[in-house]
């Protein structure tokens, strides 16, 4: 065996692209080595800022090979030679051997030898085909040729067993020498192997070629700095492999800031540091809070022990910070909703309407939601009326990931305190000091108190969650009601104007939106049914289209009339609107004194149909990765149910008894019942009606188990006592077992035959209360 040592060296790659990249490399490698005939053993890659790195023990040479392909029988057709001499490789039929076959007599065999190549020449073919083909997110062109390449090459290394392997790839040429870091110890360095490669860079060249050792490295020394100062850090694993992938040669400093700062939200001063300046938070020993400290990874050792840097980071932080100050004072100005009438200045969908539009869909949904999920209806629609105010505001234009957070703070902040646009209107009006007072106290007293503000403020903060499958679902009724609200109104509105997802296209996010959906309702426990939730969801959405039209004053009235039975009222009422602003009335009034009993009560038609069918299917994925089958989640779904939490209890408790050897036995024997129905009904109908005398005594106490069992498996449906069901269902191995080891189903006399048929009807009917028994493998 000898080592390959492969090293690729260029301008710096983005950090977050590097551990991909050297997994992409080592399985092209490496595939393509043990493709041509090579072992590959003790593989390690490495990667940097500004290399990929592969090492490997592989042979010098690849082995002979001698493959024999057979051939068809002697006198066979001109044709059928022709085409195995093609594919053998053959020129004349006469380079084939003749066999002898006992059975199949004489036939031409073709005994195939090819040698063996060196190393060294399948290095030169394979590693400019895997670099010109690397499947880089995104790559560039340099120069006049037309490699793409991540950043531009500049050298690569390649030697096996010490020497070099003159592979070219983007006009680059590979050698024997490599660089070190830019500043302490650029190089060139020559090398002979990986030993002397480490040895050097590690060295001389001042480059930590681990990126695990660099992670490591950074953060035993921030926290060793951050302990020396009575501080903690802050840790965060997803910037720590960032910045690992910034830094050849990390250098940990600490940081200070102004503590004024400190006065910010803490999710605003860490979203800074990280995002944009990728520093790590400091926060006091023993506390949440944030100390006016950060820690930065520099790629050098500075001559001043890192003071000039710190200081110069310190600046930019502050000037960041001092931006984020401004923000917050200028949004502080108005209550958060003053900004719900700015909402209609931002484009939702252009189908859609405005974001403002949304919100009034969503909170109109919340209200009905709300006594559903155990919320106040007030609360909740208050709360999805603020939910997507702080989209407009200074904060989340700057800091966008933190829409939620701000206008949840923003609430909180001004139900503290007195606003103070309070106190000026009030002065404004030449009050005394008395009616000042009175005028707060009115104004606090038509605001939500205590636990109701805290209600708003968690729903306005939680509506977006879940935001991806390990985050949390919202917990607190109100919170639930507009996530939920805010979710179904999205799936539906997309699919409704026709843009629901494809197989390689989601561009508005609906399978997250799915997932969080069901996630909510299961998480949660929440029994909501399905189709009344989207039934009421349908019929404000089709109000608000409605309006919609009339508001461009293109009345296509037939456009969305469908599936709602009061729908006919509500396009009279807007038909007869004389502009938008009537129409938004009309629109307001119908959804106040919405019928939506009658809306629900109606089979779901059309997009809202295939929401929930969506929704299902996002249940489906949900469940599958928390391990449940695939097959039993099929069976339990094919009953139709649109109770979720009730779906999940169904499918747990039916795994649970599969899974067990009563399960296993009774799904046996409910698939020979079934394979046996389906054989006689290919000979003609299957018989009906009641069974009659049965002579058999196994077939008689079967008939008197399955009577029971149906009668048990329906009372412990009926309170959805599904162990219990399963226990009842688990009852019938016996009898089933007994029946067909003593029994002949398809008996000659017709009488004997038919209730046995009957009987095995009633095993399936009996299982289907439970599931559709025929989906599940076994």
């Amino acid at each position: 065996m000898a080592e390959l040592l492969f090293e690729i060296f260029c301008e710096e790659i983005p950090a977050l692209m590097q551990t991909r990249a050297g997994s992409d490399l080592e399985k092209a490698l490496s595939s393509g080595l043990k493709d041509a005939g090579l072992t590959v053993k003790d593989v390690k890659t490495f990667t940097g800022p500004r290399r990929l790195v592969y090492v490997a023990d592989v042979p010098t040479r690849s082995p002979d090979v001698k493959d024999e392909r057979k051939g068809p029988k002697v006198g066979s057709p001109e044709q059928a030679l022709a085409g195995f001499m093609r594919a053998a490789g053959l020129s004349d039929i006469s380079e084939a051997e003749i066999r002898t076959d006992p059975k199949k007599g004489e036939h031409y065999v073709a005994v195939i030898e090819k040698k063996g190549r060196d190393t060294a020449e399948i290095l030169s073919e394979l590693i400019p085909s895997i670099m010109n083909n690397f499947p880089w997110p995104k790559s560039m062109k340099s120069g006049d040729s037309n490699f793409r390449w991540v950043r531009p090459l500049q050298s690569m290394v390649c030697l096996l067993d010490g020497k070099v392997v003159p592979v070219e790839a983007g006009g680059v040429t590979a050698g024997n020498s490599t660089e070190g870091h830019r500043r302490h110890g650029k190089g060139p360095f020559t090398v002979s192997g990986f030993e002397d490669y480490c040895k050097t860079l590690e060295g001389k060249g001042k480059v930590i070629l681990s990126a695990n050792q660099r992670k490591t490295l950074i953060l035993e020394n921030a926290r060793e700095l951050c302990a020396a100062k009575g501080v903690e850090l802050v840790e965060d694993e997803g910037l720590l492999s960032e910045v690992a992938g910034l830094a050849e040669w990390p250098v940990v400093i600490l940081g200070d800031m102004e503590p004024s700062f400190l006065e910010l939200p803490s999710e605003v001063i860490r979203l800074s540091m990280r995002t944009h300046q990728k520093y790590f938070a400091v926060k006091k020993k023993g506390s949440d809070n944030l100390a006016p400290h950060f820690i930065v990874v520099a790629n050098q050792a500075a001559p001043d022990g890192g003071k000039a840097i710190a200081k110069g980071n310190s600046k930019v932080l502050s000037a960041r910070l001092a931006d984020a100050q401004f923000f917050q004072s200028e949004d502080a100005k108005k209550r958060l909703e003053d900004y719900y009438d700015k909402l209609d200045t931002v484009v939702f969908h252009k189908k859609l309407g405005s974001v403002r539009d949304k919100a009034e869909r969503v909170a109109a949904l919340a209200r009905e939601l709300a006594p559903k999920v155990g919320a106040d209806a007030d609360l909740a629609e208050r709360a999805a009326k603020l939910a997507k105010c702080d989209l407009v505001t200074n904060m989340v234009i700057e800091f966008t990931s933190l829409q939620g957070q701000i206008g949840a703070d923003m609430f909180r902040a001004e139900h503290q305190h007195p606003h103070p646009e309070e106190a000026r209107r009030a002065v404004s009006k030449d009050v005394d000091a008395a009616g000042a007072a009175g005028t707060l106290r009115d104004a606090a007293d038509a605001a939500p108190q205590g636990e109701d503000i805290e209600a708003i403020a968690t729903a306005i903060e939680q509506h977006y969650k879940p935001v991806g499958p390990s985050d949390s679902v919202p917990t607190e009724p109100v919170a639930i009601a507009v996530a939920l609200a805010d979710k179904l109104d999205t799936l539906l509105s997309f699919f409704d104007i026709g843009e629901p997802p494809t197989g390689s296209k989601d561009p508005f996010a609906l399978r997250r939106a799915g997932l969080g959906f069901t996630s909510i309702l299961v998480d949660n426990k929440i029994r909501l049914k399905l189709r009344e939730a989207l039934g009421i969801t349908d019929f404000i959405f089709c109000a608000f289209m409605q309006y919609l039209i009339a508001k461009e004053k293109a009345l296509d009235l037939e456009k969305t009339s469908r599936h709602c039975t009061n729908i006919d009222v509500l396009l009279a009422n807007i038909e007869a609107a004389g502009n938008a602003v009537e129409a938004r009335e009309k629109y307001l009034e119908i959804l106040d004194e919405a019928d939506y009993e009658v809306v629900t009560t109606e089979a779901l038609a059309g997009p809202p149909r295939r929401v929930l069918k969506f929704i299902s299917d996002r249940l489906q994925v949900n469940l599958k990765d928390k391990g449940f089958r695939h097959d039993i989640i099929d069976a339990v779904l094919a009953l139709g149910g649109d109770d979720l939490v009730d779906i999940v209890n169904r499918i747990t408790a039916l795994q649970s008894f599969i899974d067990t050897p009563d399960g296993e036995n009774l799904l046996a024997g409910y698939k020979r019942a079934a394979n046996i129905l389906k054989a006689e009904a290919k000979k003609g109908e299957l018989p009906t009606g009641e069974i009659d005398t049965l002579s058999h005594p196994q077939a008689l106490d079967l008939q008197v188990g399955l009577t029971k069992a149906k009668a048990d498996i329906d009372a412990a449906l009926a309170s959805e006592s599904y162990a219990t069901a399963m226990t009842a269902l688990s009852k019938l191995r016996r009898p089933i077992d007994a029946f067909f080891k003593n029994v002949m189903v398809v008996d000659e006399d017709p009488k004997t035959r038919k209730n046995n048929l009957l009987l095995l009807g009633m095993i399936g009917d009996t299982a289907s209360r439970i599931a559709d028994f025929e989906r599940i493998g076994g």
